[in-house]
């Protein structure tokens, strides 16, 4: 992982990620929906087979102190402060109950083959350019993940169950034998086959699920219909 939000995920592999907030289709006119299922088409067309990438849609606890610094309101030291508290309440309430002490979170990671990072960088922010400006055409807001916000990211979700915080520099790599691994990675790793696994001290299911739509589904009908009959 690079400062820069670039991961060399193997030699000749590199990616970025960046995250986005919700599209608000269900709340849409009819019209309206119309328009942004067309627009996520075009998004989804955008990426052509030299590009990679990956939908992931987190839902961690929420981290109660990091919660109350982006939902409390600041003290301006007047006659108002303990409105001001009481409002924050009221918020932190509502919050905790309409996502059941959940934080969801929505990112999107995309990713390229290159000989080296001289030639993945430029390339990679050229796409990013045209993510976020096909994510601003639908209406929804973007935020590209630095290196060490992705590093946390996957942190969060190695160390599920567990209070152990996010503690990194990129200081602390030069001389110490260390790699960005070191700082993410869960105490332990037990796969004992199946769909379960052990993280830590973290127990976790693996399911796998594959969507057919409708229009597949009857192509697929079709085809058997016909190999039967070939078979006749």
């Amino acid at each position: 992982m690079f400062p820069d939000g670039i991961c060399r995920v193997r030699d000749n592999y590199y990616t970025k990620t960046i995250q986005f907030q919700d599209i608000n289709y269900q709340l849409a006119q009819q019209e309206d929906k119309t328009a942004i299922f067309e627009e996520w088409c075009s998004f989804l067309n955008f990426f052509d087979s030299s590009v990679n990438f990956e939908l992931s849609f987190v839902n961690m606890s929420t981290d109660a102190a990091d919660f109350d610094k982006h939902i409390r309101i600041r003290h301006r030291f007047d006659n108002y402060d303990d409105v001001r508290d009481e409002y924050s309440g009221m918020l932190q309430t509502q919050m905790a109950q309409g996502n059941n002490g959940l934080t969801k979170t929505k990112y999107l990671t995309f990713g390229i083959e290159a000989v080296s990072m001289k030639q993945a960088k430029p390339r990679l922010s050229h796409i990013q350019t045209d993510v976020i400006n096909n994510f601003r055409r639908l209406g929804v807001k973007t935020k590209v993940l630095n290196g060490a916000e992705r590093l946390k990211l996957m942190h969060n979700m190695f160390h599920m169950g567990d209070n152990e915080k996010f503690t990194f520099d990129w200081k602390w790599l030069p001389g110490s034998g260390l790699s960005v691994k070191d700082f993410i990675a869960p105490d332990s790793f037990v796969f004992k086959g199946g769909r379960q696994f052990k993280m830590g001290t973290f127990d976790g299911a693996m399911s796998y699920l594959q969507i057919i739509p409708p229009r597949s589904l009857r192509c697929i009908y079709s085809q058997l219909i016909r190999t039967r009959r070939s078979r006749r």
